[in-house]
């Protein structure tokens, strides 16, 4: 038998499986309810047992909804998220189970180990964020509030991919793609009434290809105001949903949804993470205005925002002699997969095992995971894109590892899946090394959730950690992606075999920090956008109006009206980081930290490394994030060394 779930999906019959599967849990949790002495073992284990076995289940739906979005998958996952709402909603609200919770902590707190004691702890205060303790009318209220938010993120992030599959610019004048790298060239070209014409789409490797090397200025424009004006009826969404969260964390007791949403993070509390935002941009301002400056100095106008992706490339061009397209040849991206494999293999003593089997797309392909000669994991990869794919890249986790409650071992899976340029017979899928960067930041996601040792599912993995401290391991991980041995064992040119040049290397870690400390402005001015916006309740053009207030500091090039980011704002509008989007910096201090120990002590010989994948790796969320660095590395994280990984101030 394997030890692994069968990935599959009966689009048909899963409404009616679902409603089945919940019945059927609802009927178990009174059983569960009724008995007289609980405790961890009799009553937690089955349910957190309960609540993975439904993940098994529902899983495979959103995944396909993401990666094979149809008219069938919308409908099914749309019917689905109410039902799933408002049963999670129910539990999560469910007094008696909080109750002897609480009970259970209380009475078995000198024979529970440190997994079940921070599984107790997180569902006692999961249940009193959900309103558990509360009175009937508020909990009923919370529960409508929860189903609705969950509609209206679902609706965004649909609305964004239909506004994105919805446009496309044809460009028949051969000079107006003069300079579009031949992959790119080859990814757009048709022929129509016995003529060549090229297809640029809001698609994120078409898009970048023509905002990096057109020429075509109009086009340009054209490209980016569509990009960046999608989805207007999401302003409504917005309103909506910032209503609704202030409500909800009025409802919980907390002044704000920001307060709400720290409850659960490393980061004492908003006033805390926004003066680390806000210290990071002074320490940032005056090196970006300098960066600036060097731009404008390679263009003979004005620049707009349209403007900056061409003549970056321009003057990265004339700095560091670095043509992006001299490098993709050397990241085809199959060489990438193996190359990164074999890297983890001799970091952290694993090894990798290709698996024969039929995916969800001819594209999708699986690798078993082995830790000292034992099967550990399951990893599946889907990294081209295509139209019925969500844009961007991500790992969601599938099995967590755990122990069920005949203390049988459950080992873990997980997806890896990204948009990088599509192969076919004829051209491969060669990569940018931002691209190589984005495959390495989603694997330092995969193999933390799938080299837990934990015992309990519920903080096994990326379970249970805290959302600022979650990129840790991503980030971590992604910054190999620029160290020449590391490089060196899988940059090699796709039709020749060779390797990439010492040269070519050193050109590329000098130009790691380009224009870094603009790319710093850009990220701190989503991050405060998103803390100041939950900090209170905020609508129609005060939404717009508290943007433009953080550009005046933050955006160094005037914005075009037109411009409406908020609208595609996915990760905090139809994802996960509302009043978060700050942790990807948090966590940054921490990658930082630990990415600089391991190069110092040499990479592959680095003690550090090893203990990276025994302490936080194995670790999962069973302990604070913070109690686990401090055990890495014997101290707390050395901020200092965040700036130094962007190059400002060095």
């Amino acid at each position: 038998m394997s030890k692994f779930l069968t990935f599959s999906c009966n689009l048909e019959k899963f409404i009616d499986d679902l409603q089945v599967k919940l019945q059927h849990n609802n009927e178990r949790i009174e059983t569960l309810l009724k008995q007289e002495n609980k405790s961890y073992k009799n009553f937690v284990k089955p349910l957190q047992m309960m609540e993975e076995e439904l993940e098994h289940f529902f899983t495979p739906l959103s995944h396909l909804n993401s990666v094979n979005n149809s008219e069938k998958t919308q409908e099914v996952y749309t019917q689905s998220i109410p039902i799933i709402t408002e049963y999670s909603t129910k539990i999560s609200q469910n007094i008696a189970i909080y109750k002897a919770y609480k009970t259970i902590a209380e009475n078995e707190k000198t024979t529970l180990n440190y997994e079940q004691k921070r599984v107790l702890e997180l569902n006692i205060q999961h249940f009193e964020l959900s309103g558990a303790h509360l009175d009937e009318k508020t909990k009923a209220r919370l529960q409508e509030i929860n189903i609705r938010k969950s509609e209206l993120s679902n609706d965004f992030s649909q609305n964004i991919l239909d506004a994105t599959n919805a446009f496309e610019c044809i460009i028949e004048d051969e000079a107006d793609v003069k300079g579009i790298p031949a992959s790119d060239l080859e990814s757009a070209k048709f022929e129509e009434e016995g003529k060549t014409k090229y297809k640029f789409t809001l698609q994120m490797p078409s898009y970048i290809a023509y905002m990096t090397y057109g020429q075509n200025r109009e086009i340009r424009q054209k490209l980016y105001e569509a990009y960046v004006s999608r989805a207007p009826q999401n302003a409504a969404i917005i309103d909506e949903l910032l209503a609704l969260r202030q409500e909800m964390s009025e409802l919980l007791g907390f002044n704000n949804y920001a307060e709400y949403s720290l409850a659960t993070k490393m980061a004492p509390a908003p006033e805390k993470a926004l003066e680390f935002l806000e210290s990071l941009l002074d320490n940032s301002v005056e090196q970006a205005k300098k960066e600036l400056e060097q731009l404008q100095e390679s263009a003979p106008h004005t620049l707009e925002s349209f403007d900056t992706a061409y003549y970056s490339e321009i003057l990265k061009k004339a700095q560091y002699e670095i043509d992006e397209e001299e490098y993709r040849p050397y990241f085809e991206q199959k060489s990438v997969v193996n190359g990164m494999m074999d890297f983890l293999e001799k970091l952290f003593a694993i090894k990798f095992e290709l698996q024969e089997e039929t995916l969800w797309h001819e594209k999708a392909y699986a690798y078993h995971i082995y830790e000292n000669e034992k099967l550990k994991a399951k990893i599946y990869f889907d990294l081209e894109a295509r139209d019925s794919k969500r844009g961007g890249a991500w790992m969601s986790n599938w099995q967590a590892h755990c122990s069920d409650e005949a203390g049988k071992e459950q080992l873990a899976s997980a997806f890896i899946v990204c948009n990088f340029p599509p192969s076919s017979d004829t051209n491969p899928s060669l990569l940018r090394h931002d691209d190589v960067v984005t495959l390495f930041h989603e694997m330092g996601h995969g193999i933390h959730h799938l080299l837990s040792n934990v015992n309990e599912n519920e903080v096994s993995g990326v379970n249970g950690v805290e959302w600022d401290a979650v990129e840790f391991p991503s980030q971590f991980l992604e910054n190999f992606a620029y160290e020449p041995h590391v490089l060196k064992m899988f940059a090699k040119h796709h039709k020749t075999g060779e390797v990439l040049s010492d040269e070519m290397i050193e050109k590329l870690v000098r130009a790691k920090n380009f224009l870094s400390a603009m790319g710093m402005l850009r990220q701190l001015e989503f991050s405060i956008f998103d803390l100041q916006l939950h900090t209170k309740l905020y609508k129609g053009d005060e939404v717009q109006n508290l943007l433009n207030s953080i550009r005046e500091k933050t955006a160094l090039i005037p914005t075009p009206d037109y411009n409406k980011f908020q609208n595609g704002f996915s990760h905090i509008f139809a994802g996960g980081y509302a009043a978060g989007y700050y942790s990807y910096k948090w966590a940054e201090v921490l990658s930082a930290d630990a990415f600089y120990a391991v190069v110092d002590e040499g990479i592959f010989e680095s003690q550090t490394a090893l203990k990276y994948r025994d302490i936080i790796l194995h670790g999962g969320g069973a302990k604070s994030m913070q109690d686990l660095y401090i055990e890495l590395m014997g101290r707390e994280a050395d901020t200092a060394q965040l700036l130094r990984l962007n190059g400002i101030g060095v």
